[in-house]
């Protein structure tokens, strides 16, 4: 097993550092997030940092890097308030993948990349035609991280759409019905095999494993 300290990590060439520590985190969620200038004029980004924070108020974050340099996406959120987080899957993965191209600000990543934006009443930010889950959100806060300069960006969901069949009857949400893709290092894209549901642990009692439907069913010998 290889052993990499502090110091050997700190002398590592930028890419090969940024590779090896974006892998350390494992598969992450692939997402595309949209979202519109004051003028009109749409943006799509792909984010793997998204993250769950809380159900109520249902809230999630993403991490933004440092607005050293334009960063269209933080831009819009700041002068809207608004944005879209969209599912990835396996139909538009490399579309998706392409929106992380430094594009100009004149210049649509939609249009770029062939993807489609559509729009829901009072929500101004686009969402990903193609996506099969996907939400809009209101931003609630920007926490700046400052080991690093980066912004913690909170929102809070008002919209949720999804294919109707892979709503489960107790609110479990299946994305393998989707053919949602993740992420894992900096480019490199996956599909899943779910091994099972499992019940909320307890100390001192086997948590059993949970059908789809939300059924559970006894563990048998072996498994």
């Amino acid at each position: 097993m290889q052993h990499f300290d502090k110091d050997s990590i700190d002398l590592f060439p930028n890419r090969y550092r940024a590779s090896l520590i974006n892998s350390l985190s494992g598969f992450k969620s692939a997402n595309l997030v949209g979202t519109v200038n004051g003028e009109g004029h749409s943006n799509l980004a792909m984010f793997s940092s998204v993250v769950h924070i809380g159900a109520s108020p249902a809230l999630v974050g993403l991490v933004m890097r440092p607005n050293s340099v334009s960063r269209h996406t933080l831009e819009n959120i700041r002068e809207t308030g608004q944005y879209t987080i969209n599912q990835v899957s396996e139909s538009f993965w490399r579309e998706a993948h392409q929106t992380s191209a430094r594009y100009e600000g004149y210049e649509s990543e939609f249009e770029c990349t062939n993807l489609t934006p559509s729009y829901i009443e009072h929500h101004d930010a686009p969402f990903v035609e193609q996506s099969r889950l996907k939400y809009a959100l209101l931003l609630r806060e920007i926490v700046p991280i400052t080991l690093n300069d980066t912004l913690f960006v909170i929102g809070e969901i008002t919209d949720i759409l999804c294919d109707t069949d892979a709503v489960m009857e107790d609110g479990y949400i299946d994305i393998e019905k989707l053919a949602t893709v993740s992420v894992s290092g900096l480019d490199s894209y996956h599909t899943t095999a779910r091994l099972s549901r499992i019940q909320y642990a307890k100390p001192n009692e086997t948590a059993q494993l949970i059908s789809l439907s939300g059924e559970l069913y006894p563990l048998c010998d072996g498994q």
